[in-house]
């Protein structure tokens, strides 16, 4: 018994003309229809008849189901070579151009964005993350899993620190994203800015291959404090910042009581 699926994919286009007698078996691709379908209500009216290939022709009619706007039913009736009689070969419910579909999926760690994890959840990392390399030589065969594993409790063991490091992959695309991010000189405070981090006084610089491009906020008032910034970065709470004008505050005049016009007292 054929079953009733839905797909997402793409109706092929017209190769030629279509089977003539398999293009005429509406009322079969109908039947067969109403035979999977438990509401005949569900069924509109035939849309189009698309040829597949040799003596394969796709039946299409509206779907008139609640929630399903735009999608299709096709029924696919094939003829064999050299016979007169027409098959069903499938039935599906396939959406239309104008039809709403669930978005593509998207495996969960490409969904995760910063400050997704609460406190308890766990992130694990893959083996092969091109982010990170061993911190180790192992020669040139790769290790399986429980030699991996093995390697890392003798690194543990015998306090060698950290077991993978940053690749140069996984260094690059943190420094992009940090240029590109809200820590670097194409932010709205940036723009805004009257100096830049790199002849700031809190600036804290960092080390290594990254040294010559980011530092650390270490100003308590300054919106990125204790975030990486870019030389080229900058907000108003530059340390050079000064004002133009040094303005006093204006003493508030004495307190003036109203002696001379009458109060109504019970109206309080």
């Amino acid at each position: 018994m054929l079953a009733r699926v839905s797909s997402l994919a793409t109706l092929a286009p017209t190769r030629g003309k279509p089977d003539a007698a398999a293009a005429a078996a509406v009322d079969l691709a109908r039947t067969a229809l109403l035979e999977e379908v438990d509401d005949a209500g569900d069924i509109g009216e035939h849309l189009a008849a698309i040829g597949e290939g040799d003596r394969v022709v796709t039946h299409l009619f509206a779907c008139t189901r609640r929630g399903y706007v735009g999608w299709r039913w096709s029924v696919t009736v094939v003829r064999a070579s050299r016979q007169r009689t027409v098959t069903v070969d499938e039935i599906v419910l396939v959406p239309g151009e104008e039809a709403i579909v669930a978005p593509a999926w998207v495996p969960y760690r490409e969904r995760l964005q910063p400050g997704d994890l609460s406190p308890g959840d766990l992130l694990p990392v893959t083996d092969d993350d091109p982010r990170l390399v061993p911190t180790y030589s192992f020669g040139d065969d790769p290790l399986d899993a429980d030699d991996k594993a093995q390697v890392r409790a003798v690194a543990a063991d015998l306090g060698l620190g950290r077991v993978r490091t940053l690749s140069v992959e996984g260094r690059d695309l943190a420094a992009q994203r940090w240029y590109d991010g809200d820590g670097g000189p194409a932010s709205p405070l940036a723009q805004a800015a009257p100096h830049h981090c790199f002849s700031c006084g809190f600036l804290l610089r960092l080390s290594g291959p990254l040294a010559d491009t980011f530092g650390v906020c270490a100003n308590g008032d300054a919106n990125d404090d204790g975030r990486v910034v870019t030389f080229d970065h900058g907000c108003g709470a530059h340390s050079e910042v000064r004002l133009a004008q040094k303005y006093d505050p204006q003493p508030l005049p004495d307190h003036v009581v109203d002696t001379l016009t009458p109060t109504d007292v019970e109206s309080f």
